[in-house]
């Protein structure tokens, strides 16, 4: 049995604090009728110290709906440390990833009311933490670079109009082309955890393919090359995680699939 084992400094310990709802603080607590408790991740490296587990309780009646809502609630009202991005408020920017309750997802449009009991919210799995709830994306940018994101083409631009796409050569990016980036999927994925520096990643490889299936695009070869690697894309088993958190409703599993299909058939 494989026995691992987390850096000293990432284990939390000690005791955090708890921040009940106060009266004089906050309108209405004293008779506050939907109290919620939120169990939240705290972590800032510049005071030496571990980890560690914050509680916060707000009146719902005096919130927004979303887990968004509540963080900025608690960050103006309660505590101004509180350290988390966030941007659109729409599903649209992916900035507010988190594990929210164990599940990856977007606190803009992860209503409260659909988690049960006590909400807990730590940073996207197996990510190195900046601070709180802030993970560090410079490796999974680096490998979003290294597919090369953008059209590539040896033939000359066509002269006063753009690359055509008939209707059905354009469906077929539909399920691709609305990926945010926003790493829920990538830190689900048990192989990206264990492997995260040789494999890809349900994102990067969904993101891949967006480019394969570009009937504009004439780098083919190339790309699948880049891909041609026992980690790079053959480390997905399809447990299918990577669909079942994505906010997009995308199926990343789908185009790592259709992406295998292409190696086997250029290999015939």
């Amino acid at each position: 049995m494989a026995t691992f084992t987390l850096p000293k400094n990432s284990k939390i310990t000690g005791k955090g604090k708890t921040h009940k709802l106060v009266p004089s603080k906050v309108e209405g607590a004293d008779g506050a009728k939907r109290v919620k408790s939120f169990k939240i991740y705290r972590y800032d490296p510049d005071s030496g110290e571990n980890p560690r587990y914050d509680k916060f309780e707000i009146d719902l009646d005096n919130c927004g709906p979303m887990v968004l809502d509540a963080l900025f609630k608690i960050k103006n009202e309660t505590d101004p440390t509180l350290t988390f991005r966030r941007s659109c408020r729409e599903g649209i920017c992916g900035s507010c990833a988190m594990n929210m309750n164990g599940k990856n997802g977007l606190a803009c449009t992860t209503a409260i009311e659909d988690l049960p009991g006590e909400i807990r919210i730590t940073p996207l799995p197996h990510m190195e933490v900046i601070k709180d709830l802030v993970p560090d994306f410079t490796h999974f940018y680096a490998q979003y670079a290294s597919i090369r994101p953008w059209l590539q083409t040896v033939s000359p631009t066509p002269s006063g109009k753009e690359r055509l796409q008939s209707p059905e050569q354009r469906e077929k990016l539909d399920g691709l082309y609305e990926c945010i980036l926003c790493a829920c999927c990538s830190t689900s994925c048990p192989s990206y955890w264990w492997n995260s520096d040789k494999f890809l990643g349900p994102a990067i490889l969904l993101q891949a393919y967006r480019w394969l299936a570009d009937s504009r695009d004439e780098m083919t070869g190339e790309r699948l090359d880049q891909l041609e690697d026992p980690f790079r894309l053959y480390r997905c088993h399809t447990i299918m995680n990577c669909a079942n958190v994505c906010p997009k409703g995308l199926s990343p599993a789908k185009a790592i699939a259709e992406t295998k299909k292409m190696m086997a058939e250029r290999a015939i």
